[in-house]
C-alpha cells in the first residue's frame, strides 16, 4: 500500500469527508495539520503548485488534489489501484427504508423511521452531515440558546439516529434503478435493494462559472471560508453573495483578515435582518453594492492575485486589491441521479405532491433542499424529513 499523505485543517469538513473515504478503504494515512504547524503550509503549497486550499492528498509520488479530485477517483474506480489496495464487492443489502443524504432531513427521516421499528439504512453521501458542516455558528435551529456549531449539530442528529438503529454507511450513490420492486440502487460495484426510498441528497454550492474563476479555483478561490480562511490571515479577501451564507462567511472571515469586501450584484440583501444588522455594523466589511465579479486576476505560478469588478448600473471596473474570493451565490440540487424518472422543476428540483413528500413512483419520497428551493433551512429540512419518514411509514403498512 501507497505512503499517503493528507494536509488538513481543525475545522474543515473537506478533510472530514476526505479522510472517511480513505478510512473506508482501510488506508493508514499522515495526517499534517498545517494550521498548528506553519512551516507546513508553505511546504504544502509548494508541493501542491500553489494551492492554498485544505486538504490537500499525496498517494506515493502522486498529488491527487483535494477532496473533490479523491472522490472522483473513486468514481472513475481509480482509487483503489492508485492506492493498491484490493477490491471488495459486498452482496446485496436489503433495507425497508434507504435513506440517501445525511444532512438534518436525512437525520431526521431517520429518526422517525427508526422509531417506527423500520430499522433505515442512510447512504451518507459525498458530504456527510450537508452544508451545515461548513457553517461555524447555527443560531437559529430551536433548542440552542447560544447557537451552535454545524458539525456538532450534525454530529448530534447522526448520533441520535444512531441510538435508534439506524445504520449509516458512508459512500455515494452512483445510480439508481426506480422502474422494479425492490428499487435498486448502486454504489460502484455494490447493491443495496429496499421497499421506500427517501431522497434527501441536498444541493451544492454553485460557482460563478467565469473561466479565470475556474483557472484559479484552489489557489485563491473558494467556496469554504471555515475551511480555508485559515490562508489569507492579514490579507484583504472577497466573498461573493448576498444570502445568508455570504454574510456569515464573510463575518468569519473578520476573525483572519483586516478587510473583507461583499460584492454583491444588488441595492440590498436577500440575507435575514439579524444577519444583516450585524454584518453593516462590523467596520471590517466593506459592502460593494450593485456589483458582479468581472475577473479574477492571476499569475503563475502565484495564483489568484487580485480580483476586478464591474457596476452594473455605470459599467465601472475597478479591482480591490484581495488575496482570495470567497463565493457563495447559491446551490444547485444534487438531483442527477433521478433524471428522467422523477418529477422536477425548471431549476430541477424535485416536486412532490402538493401537501406531502411523495414522488411520482410510488414509494419515493423527497425531502430537504432538494426539494425546497424557497426556504433552504435547517429546520424546514428537518421538518421535511419528519413528513417524509411519516410518509414512507404509511406506504409500507398500506402495502401489508
Amino acid at each position: 500500500m501507497k505512503k499517503t499523505v493528507i494536509y488538513s485543517t481543525g475545522y474543515c469538513p473537506y478533510c472530514s469527508r476526505a479522510k472517511e473515504l480513505l478510512d473506508s478503504k482501510g488506508v493508514t494515512y499522515i495526517e499534517i495539520r498545517v494550521d498548528d504547524i506553519p512551516a507546513e503550509k508553505e511546504k504544502m503549497i509548494e508541493k501542491s503548485g500553489g494551492r492554498k486550499t485544505v486538504p490537500q492528498i499525496f498517494i506515493g509520488d502522486c498529488h491527487v488534489g483535494g477532496c473533490d479530485d479523491l472522490y472522483a477517483l473513486e468514481r472513475e474506480g481509480k482509487l483503489d489501484t492508485l492506492l493498491e489496495v484490493e477490491e471488495t464487492v459486498e452482496k446485496a443489502i436489503h433495507s425497508k427504508v434507504i435513506i440517501v443524504g445525511s444532512g438534518p432531513a436525512g437525520y431526521t427521516a431517520a429518526i422517525y423511521a427508526a422509531r417506527a421499528n423500520l430499522s433505515p439504512l442512510i447512504l451518507a453521501g459525498p458530504q456527510k452531515g450537508g452544508q451545515l458542516t461548513t457553517t461555524t455558528e447555527v443560531d437559529n435551529f430551536p433548542g440552542f440558546p447560544e447557537g451552535v456549531d454545524g458539525n456538532e449539530l450534525m454530529n448530534r442528529m447522526e448520533k441520535q439516529a444512531e441510538r435508534f438503529d439506524t445504520k449509516v454507511m458512508f459512500g455515494e450513490v452512483t445510480s439508481v434503478n426506480l422502474s422494479c420492486r425492490p428499487f435498486q440502487l448502486f454504489q460502484d460495484q455494490n447493491l443495496y435493494t429496499c421497499d421506500t426510498l427517501i431522497i434527501a441528497t441536498g444541493a451544492t454550492a454553485r460557482y460563478l462559472g467565469l473561466p479565470s474563476e475556474t483557472l484559479y479555483k484552489n489557489r485563491g478561490v473558494s467556496a469554504c471560508a471555515t475551511c480555508d480562511g485559515f490562508f489569507y490571515k492579514g490579507k484583504k479577501v472577497a466573498v461573493a453573495g448576498g444570502g445568508d451564507t455570504a454574510l456569515e462567511e464573510a463575518t468569519y472571515l473578520t476573525n483572519f483578515c483586516p478587510e473583507v469586501f461583499l460584492i454583491h450584484r444588488r441595492d440590498e440583501f436577500r440575507a435575514s435582518k439579524a444577519m444583516q444588522d450585524r454584518v453593516l455594523a462590523n467596520p471590517k466589511i466593506t459592502v460593494v453594492w450593485d456589483s458582479v465579479v468581472e475577473e479574477v486576476i492571476g499569475e503563475e505560478p502565484a495564483g489568484m492575485t487580485d480580483l476586478s469588478v464591474r457596476n452594473v448600473k455605470t459599467d465601472e471596473v475597478k479591482r480591490l486589491g484581495v488575496a482570495g474570493l470567497f463565493v457563495a451565490i447559491g446551490h444547485t440540487p444534487n438531483t442527477g441521479l433521478f433524471k428522467n424518472m422523477l418529477d422536477m422543476d425548471e431549476n430541477n428540483y424535485l416536486t412532490p405532491k402538493p401537501g406531502t413528500s411523495k414522488m411520482n413512483i410510488e414509494g419515493v419520497f423527497a425531502c430537504g433542499d432538494v426539494m425546497d428551493s424557497q426556504y433552504r433551512q435547517a429546520i424546514t429540512a428537518a421538518g421535511s424529513g419528519c413528513m417524509a419518514a411519516m410518509d414512507a411509514e404509511r406506504y409500507l403498512a398500506e402495502q401489508e
